[in-house]
């Protein structure tokens, strides 16, 4: 679905000649296909599935944060900016992100569903959040927030 999503807005960008939105479609199509042709090889047939998907947005989403810190920081703000418009355009096939108040009760939900004790169930807390809120939330924060309420 997403999948298809993506490959309809191409077309739209195309006839639209939306150089910036056309541009970034293309590098979204041409990762998808590199994850796909991975799968492939590892007997997925149908490539990756959309939480993959996701999953690979929200990447593309932080790297691309990540060089407009570094960009900023090089006062290069014209760069910056590009990257920016790139974000805006790949968050569009993203869910909603949660907010922080968001974040901290999904937190607290999946704690108390599995019943993590301690620090030691960090990663099953992880593993159990990105199943359930891939896409929707900043990894990071989440961890963060995690630690915290398992280190008390």
């Amino acid at each position: 679905m997403l999948r298809t999503k993506i490959k309809d807005s191409l077309k739209e960008a195309m006839k639209s000649k939306d150089k910036r939105k056309l541009s970034t479609l293309r590098l979204i199509i041409a990762t998808l296909q590199d994850r796909d042709l991975a799968a492939r090889d590892k007997g997925a047939d149908e490539g990756i599935t959309d939480e993959e998907i996701l999953q690979m947005l929200t990447t593309m989403v932080r790297q691309r944060r990540e060089s407009i810190a570094a960009y900023e920081k090089g006062g290069r703000i014209d760069l910056a900016a590009s990257e920016q418009e790139e974000i805006d355009i790949i968050s569009d096939y993203l869910p909603k992100q949660f907010d922080d108040g968001e974040t901290k009760k999904a937190v607290e939900q999946v704690i108390t569903e599995i019943d993590a004790q301690g620090l030691k169930d960090m990663g099953r807390t992880m593993a159990e959040l990105k199943s359930k809120f891939a896409g929707r939330m900043d990894f990071s924060k989440a961890s963060a927030m995690v630690k915290q309420a398992l280190g008390k």
